[in-house]
């Protein structure tokens, strides 16, 4: 065991040092947050709005979708504006159009080159200067600002209230007719709006950046990339390749080629009976594939949404399924079967540790934990319904219906039941574990799997730390735990450990490269994935040097990701080593194509945003949907959905795959992928980062240039990467409806977990033996509770 000592440490050390890191500069972010100002009010004191009041329109916002309808400081949908952004060149205009009819008498527009240019100067003086007086906690507006804010405040309660002369611009927005009906909370909407605008624009210090860094991209204010901005790009890519040199020197003088593994005459895993618990996983595979079904078809309704706007196919659709709605459904969705796949993967393999047996009342647990899934999904769907329908009382919208936050959409009260669903998970997985970790042996691998089953249940509580009325820079240091670090990095490392733990129990891999593996792959994955968390908050109202961290480690969350290829070529190998490996010959191509989209998806696409430079110009755009779609489907939809595969032909032991399904199902869903990134996706997100750079972040947003033809042509082509795409997913789930249910079986279902072979094949789980069936005897490879390999 001492050979993994170094191992350890190292991960451990890497641990204590990222969290601390994390830790460290989360306090400054609620230190230096862009302060809510307890009153705003004229230069003659007369009070504008409080600080309660732009809360207030804080909820507002969340209660119509949040970031599922248009963007706060770039984070949320992409179709309706950035309300920052939008607000700020509004308000910016009507400012300068005010100002001209007060100077010159005639509008903006019509001024000479050097008028207009004496008015930008004034503009800025009045925006960039920081009126926020700390001592009385008091913000000071001018009067024309004023006037421009009540002028961009009038357009918005007109938007948000369903005024007929706006009713191309909602349909453009894909905003559905009266959005907020209540005018009061309209007025709340336009404080926060503002607010929001007000730190974009407004010097943190004198001759400093803006409390966002100065994002967005404001030409009328000088609001450009820092230099602290481009530093850190430049530094970012130096790490970049540092890390990809360091790791292929590793690779290449510290590697050392292991004695090729002797691969079982039988599957081991089917040598033993399936436990009732295992047996009860059926369901949870027909969950996985139906709400994989609803995710995609509403996909594709909500990607309608962005040519039609309020209708689909010419039915109004928007006035009860408005685009914010089936846009949160469509994510949501896709979170509830991907982390249901991987919950479904830890129950098939408990009983397995447990040296192929239930712990008492594992089937009752795995049951309860079934249908307490069903009614989180339930719920949580239709609270955001009503919620967005506006038919839920406000006060109840942040608990049982909408948090407005992306990917963390669901009410509060849900998101508690979803937080208890997975330390159910928890502890049915820890009543497996912990008599296997008593056994004698050689354990690091399963204490690897069990740390991240721990991390797993228990850091999406990190999502409990913000309430409704948290400062939005708070919130987002939050959000970005549970979106970045415990999806991207905690399921990155489970992943990485079960696959690894299952391939050592087939007896597919040595233990020895299986346990080395997994601890390197989980300390690289967590040096860069854990600070890296803070390349999302680099406009968020948070300082330079969260900036500094997030630039340098989120570089470093690549540098892992060179190596997939190799990764994906020893997992397509390994069908090679056993003639029973080509019964899970798909499953394999799904983690073949894992390992693909890592580093297209998560590594090329993900860099590709990742640096401040480029996310100054392209945070919010569709080049941010690339990187979404290509990895949370290409790598974790992928990776459920070859658990899910897996599991099928273990717990239907006498399934056959129906090689035609499985390859329009393989086939087309990394093909319609590719369509809909390549033809669509990543063509619009160019064309808005071109906008943005050259003309400002709100023109990339603007009706005028989504709404552009050639735009609008590339949203309509998407439709056949989503129709093939469709195809796929539908081949996919038919295989595991057909699997679960024996449709089409040739043969009748035994208990006894063998493919058609002599029941003979039965683990001797005491003495690590196996019998091959054929009165010869093999050494266990089983990875179990016990004990695998008995050390010599």
């Amino acid at each position: 065991m001492r050979q993994y000592y170094k191992l350890w440490w190292i991960l451990i050390a890497t641990l204590g040092i990222t969290f601390g890191i994390l830790g460290y500069f989360g306090q400054e972010i609620y230190r230096s947050a862009p302060p809510i100002p307890n009153k705003v009010v004229s230069e003659n004191g007369q009070l504008l709005m409080t600080k309660d009041s732009i809360l207030d329109g804080q909820t507002a916002w969340q209660s119509v979708g949040g970031m599922q309808l248009g963007s706060i400081w770039g984070h949320g949908a992409y179709q309706a504006p950035d309300w920052t952004a939008d607000w700020l060149h509004r308000e910016l205009m009507n400012w300068l159009n005010l100002a001209a009819e007060e100077t010159y008498f005639q509008p903006y527009d019509t001024l000479t080159g050097e008028q207009q240019h004496s008015l930008q100067y004034q503009l800025k003086q009045d925006y960039r200067t920081n009126t926020f007086d700390k001592e009385t906690d008091t913000l000071v507006l001018s009067p024309r600002r004023i006037a421009a804010i009540e002028l961009t405040a009038d357009y918005y309660d007109r938007l948000f209230g369903g005024s007929p002369e706006l009713q191309s611009t909602r349909n453009s927005y894909a905003m559905k007719e009266i959005t907020l009906p209540d005018e009061q909370r309209r007025e709340r909407l336009t404080e926060f709006f503002f607010w929001t605008a007000w730190a974009a624009a407004t010097e943190r210090h004198p001759d400093g950046a803006t409390y966002t860094n100065n994002w967005p991209h404001e030409p009328l204010i000088d609001n450009v990339p820092t230099a602290e901005n481009i530093i850190w790009s430049i530094v970012s890519v130096v790490v970049l390749i540092a890390g990809i040199g360091g790791l292929v020197w590793a690779w290449a003088f510290l590697r050392k080629e292991e004695e090729e593994q002797q691969a079982p005459i039988k599957d081991p895993l089917t040598t033993f009976n399936l436990t009732p618990s295992q047996k009860a996983l059926g369901k949870y595979l027909l969950l996985v594939v139906g709400l994989f079904t609803f995710q995609i078809f509403i996909g594709g309704f909500t990607a309608h949404y962005t040519v039609e706007g309020q209708s689909f196919y010419g039915i109004n659709t928007s006035q009860w399924f408005p685009y914010s709605l089936v846009r949160t459904w469509h994510i949501q969705a896709a979170l509830f079967w991907i982390a249901t796949g991987f919950l479904a993967a830890g129950l098939f393999l408990a009983p397995i540790i447990n040296g192929g047996k239930d712990p008492k009342y594992q089937k009752l647990g795995v049951d309860i934990l079934f249908w307490a899934l069903v009614v989180v999904v339930v719920g949580s769907f239709t609270g955001n319904f009503f919620a967005i329908a506006q038919i839920m009382p406000p006060e109840w919208n942040f608990w049982i219906g909408h948090q407005g936050y992306e990917y963390v959409d669901l009410g509060r009260l849900w998101q508690i039941g979803k937080f208890t669903g997975i330390v159910l998970w928890l502890v049915l997985m820890l009543r497996g574990v912990v008599p296997a970790l008593r056994q004698p042996g050689d354990k690091n691998l399963l204490a690897l799997l069990t740390a991240s089953i721990a991390a797993i249940g228990l850091f999406y509580g990190a999502g409990f730390f913000y309430g409704e009325r948290t400062h939005l820079s708070v919130m987002e240091y939050w959000r970005w735990w549970i979106v970045h670090l415990w999806v991207e990095g905690f399921f990155e490392v489970f992943a990485t450990t079960a696959l690894a733990f299952i391939f050592c129990s087939m007896g597919l891999v040595s233990k020895k490269m299986a346990t080395v593996a997994s601890l390197a792959s989980a300390s690289l994955f967590m040096l860069g994935g854990i600070p890296g968390t803070f390349h999302h908050m680099y406009f968020a109202g948070t300082t330079t040097p969260v900036m500094a961290v997030g630039a340098t480690f989120s570089a470093l969350e690549v540098v892992p990701l060179i190596v997939l290829g190799y990764e994906a070529f020893e997992h397509w190998r390994l069908k090679q080593k056993a003639t029973w490996m080509e019964k899970i010959k798909w499953p394999l191509l799904f983690f073949v194509a894992v390992a693909f989209w890592n580093m297209l998806g998560a590594g090329v696409l993900g860099f590709m945003i990742n640096p401040p430079i480029s996310l100054y110009y392209i945070q919010g755009l569709n080049t941010t949907a690339t990187h979404a779609h290509a990895a949370l489907f290409g790598v974790y939809g992928f990776l459920a959905l070859g658990f899910v595969i897996l599991i099928l032909r273990y717990i239907r032991p006498q399934l056959m795959f129906d090689d035609k399904l499985m390859k329009t199902a393989f086939w087309w869903m990394n093909g319609g992928l590719v369509l809909m990134l390549t033809t669509s996706l990543l063509p619009v997100g160019i064309l808005q980062f071109i906008a943005s750079a050259s003309n400002g972040f709100w023109y990339a947003r603007s009706e005028a240039f989504m709404q552009s033809d050639i735009l609008q042509t590339l949203r309509w082509v998407r439709t056949i990467g989503d129709v093939v795409f469709i195809v796929g997913g539908l081949a996919v789930t038919w295989q595991v409806i057909k699997g679960v249910f024996y449709i089409g079986a040739t043969s009748t279902y035994s208990e006894q977990a063998v493919y058609n072979e002599t029941p003979l094949g039965q683990v001797a789980m005491a003495s690590g033996t196996i019998n091959n069936g054929d009165n010869t005897t093999a050494e266990s490879t089983c990875c179990g509770g016990c004990g695998g390999e008995q050390e010599k």
